[in-house]
C-alpha cells in the first residue's frame, strides 16, 4: 500500500473514533471524507432546542504527502494519535499553529 493510501485509511479510521452521540436527539455528528481532494472533517449539525448547532470538531487535510491537522476541537492529542497509528512525526503538520511556532513543536513545519 502506498503512503497516500495508507494515510487516507489512518485518517478515516482515527476520525471515525470521534463520531459519537452528544446526548441531544436532534444533533448528529457527521464524518466528511473527501478522498479526491484529501479533506477530512468531523462536524456536528442539528438543533439543540431552538439553538442551531453547526460546527467543526476536527479538520485534517493531506497536503504534499503530509497530514495537516487544521483544527482540533477535542481534548485528544491528534498528532500523537496519528504517530501511534504509524505516521512519522516528520509527516504531521500542526496547521492550526502559526508557521513561526511550528518550529518549536516536535512535528513538521510544513
Amino acid at each position: 500500500m502506498d503512503k497516500l493510501t495508507r494515510y487516507r485509511e489512518i485518517i478515516k479510521n482515527e476520525l471515525s473514533e470521534f463520531k459519537h452521540d452528544y446526548g441531544k436527539p436532534d444533533v448528529e455528528t457527521q464524518l466528511i471524507f473527501d478522498t479526491e481532494h484529501d479533506h477530512y472533517q468531523v462536524i456536528s449539525v442539528g438543533w439543540d432546542k431552538k439553538q442551531r448547532v453547526h460546527g467543526i470538531i476536527l479538520h485534517v487535510d493531506i497536503r504534499d504527502g503530509k497530514i495537516w491537522i487544521q483544527y482540533n476541537g477535542t481534548e485528544s492529542d491528534l498528532g500523537h494519535v496519528f504517530v501511534a497509528a504509524g505516521v512519522p512525526k516528520s509527516d504531521i503538520v500542526l496547521g492550526f499553529q502559526s508557521p513561526f511556532k511550528r518550529q518549536f513543536t516536535e512535528f513538521a513545519v510544513g
